[in-house]
């Protein structure tokens, strides 16, 4: 089958190979500039040039949606893209999207933080259709996975990277199957990318909980305002202890280490970085402006 493929960075590489690998051919690659150093998108491009396939880097758009039909694709597999797709139930035969959460619960841009916040035992990638509501689509299937106790972002990514690529090879081995059989999401809920202040390390809280916080946002960043400046956090240790410090207080350095009381010990922020001005600009107004919003019931 003919395809195309919209996929954000190289952490989808997996999907695009296994749909190659079971005999699909694509037409084009959708992508986006990289944000970061986490974002490279080098092999994604460099599978879609070694099989012939064009590459768009700017937004995708409802003719470019049409140009696919007239290069005689029927599908539109995506991955991590990070603009809404056009409609294409009239151009396309088929659309599917992976979506890294067991759906229907998770919708949502970035839904990993708060898998390891909600301290979740297991998670899934899941395959489905496109619809007009974002990760509402009928489900083809999923891969799931357990997540440890101690489960930190890092761990997190390189296991949905793992099970994308598991699934797109069965999705990609028995689509047509699977499309014809792809049963409705039933409830749900959607989860929004968090905020810079929900970022914030709260040291009035347990040790157990902070460390499992900067765990949680990893190489994406925790911050700590720590003696009148915002620091960037991604690797800590800590411990329980009993002591009078008043938590957020720091009270050890040792060279870049930073030893913080906590509601019941200390923290030692390990890896850590004082906050570029504007970026701790942004951090300190978010956290001035922080509406709390509950969170849905499991």
């Amino acid at each position: 089958m003919r395809f195309a493929i919209a996929a954000a960075s190289d952490r989808y590489l997996g999907v695009f190979e296994s749909f190659v690998q079971a005999g699909w051919k694509p037409v084009k690659l959708f992508t986006v500039g990289a944000e970061d150093k986490f974002d490279e998108q080098r092999s994604v491009i460099a599978c879609a040039e070694k099989n012939g396939a064009a590459v768009q880097s700017t937004r995708m758009t409802e003719s470019d949606i049409r140009a696919l039909r007239d290069l005689g694709c029927e599908a539109l597999v995506v991955a991590g893209y990070l603009w809404k797709i056009p409609e294409w139930n009239a151009s396309l035969k088929y659309a599917v999207n992976f979506h890294p959460s067991p759906l229907p619960r998770g919708r949502g841009a970035y839904p990993a933080v708060r898998a390891i916040l909600e301290k979740w035992d297991h998670w899934a990638v899941t395959c489905h259709k496109l619809a007009a509501e974002f990760d509402s689509g009928d489900i083809l299937a999923a891969e799931k996975f357990p997540l440890a106790p101690d489960e930190c972002h890092e761990r997190l990514d390189l296991k949905i990277q793992m099970a994308s690529r598991k699934l797109a090879a069965r999705v990609a081995g028995q689509f047509t199957a699977l499309w014809d059989k792809a049963t409705p999401q039933q409830g749900g809920d959607y989860w929004k990318k968090p905020e810079l202040w929900e970022r914030v390390i709260d040291f009035s809280k347990p040790v157990e909980d902070i460390l499992r916080h900067i765990r949680a946002y990893g190489s994406n960043v925790s911050f700590a305002k720590l003696d009148g400046k915002w620091f960037g956090i991604t690797r800590a240790a800590g411990w329980p202890e009993a002591h009078q410090y008043k938590p957020g207080s720091v009270v050890h350095v040792y060279n870049r280490s930073i030893v913080v009381a906590a509601a019941d010990g200390y923290v030692g922020l390990l890896d850590l970085d004082v906050a570029p001005e504007a970026l701790a600009s942004q951090v300190q107004a978010s956290f001035d402006a922080r509406v709390i919003y509950p969170l849905c019931p499991r």
